[in-house]
């Protein structure tokens, strides 16, 4: 038993540690984080009813996402991987300590959301516009625009 989930654990590992695709895995935890965020968009708009749980496992799960990108940033930014089919700007790589710095600003920011487990529409919309204003700043930096 032991075998196996040592077994198990190693691979979960080399797996997580190099991405065989950079560009494809920033881009799919991208999409991820805004499928989510316009999850909770919808409910601060009011398109959608407030549901505390729901509400909460979305901010969970914007905390994931966060933690994986943080977790791993060097290994989804390597050299070279600013080239292709990417819209991140070459200022991430001038601009690592920055761009770094931005990103965990942005992942305490989901935490403490998160954290707060907002009973109302009004608490979400505090750490939602906190959150949001976070993704404006680093896509104003450090993403080319399409267009």
């Amino acid at each position: 038993m032991r075998k196996l989930i040592l077994a198990i654990s190693m691979l979960a590992f080399a797996g997580s540690a190099a991405f065989a695709d950079p560009i494809q895995e920033r881009q799919a935890l991208m999409k991820e984080r805004g499928k989510i965020a316009g999850q909770l968009s919808k409910v601060v708009k009011g398109e959608t009813p407030y549901d505390a749980a729901a509400v909460l496992a979305a901010l969970k799960a914007l905390q994931a996402n966060a933690e994986k990108f943080h977790a791993n940033v060097e290994t989804l930014f390597p050299a070279g991987s600013e080239t292709g089919d990417t819209t991140a700007a070459t200022k991430i790589w001038e601009d690592m300590a920055g761009f770094k710095a931005v990103e965990e600003k942005y992942l305490a920011d989901v935490k403490a959301a998160a954290a707060a487990a907002p009973a109302d529409v009004d608490g979400l919309k505090a750490g939602f516009n906190t959150i949001g204003g976070d993704c404006g700043t680093c896509h104003q930096t450090y993403r080319i625009k399409k267009g």
